[in-house]
């Protein structure tokens, strides 16, 4: 694992030491990977919802299109 130094304000500092010890993690370490993790997770679904966005129409979403969704889960559901 790589390390690196950060410099924060007193006010963050503050901030994420309060988290830590509120939120129950190890170290301040811990708390930056969460918050690091969530952004790249929050990355990652934005250019699918982007991607989305931009691909051309399939199917009409009514509702015998989720009444098929519901009956693949149901089937599924009991197949496995």
């Amino acid at each position: 694992m790589s390390t690196m130094n950060i410099s924060l304000p007193d006010a963050l500092k503050s901030f994420v030491d309060e988290q830590v010890s509120q939120r129950g993690y190890g170290t301040s370490s811990e708390y930056v990977r969460e918050l690091i993790r969530k952004d790249q997770d929050r990355v990652h679904l934005r250019g699918l919802l982007l991607a989305g966005a931009s691909s051309e129409p399939t199917a009409p979403a009514d509702d015998a299109y989720f009444e098929e969704l519901r009956n693949r889960l149901r089937k599924a559901s009991t197949q496995g």
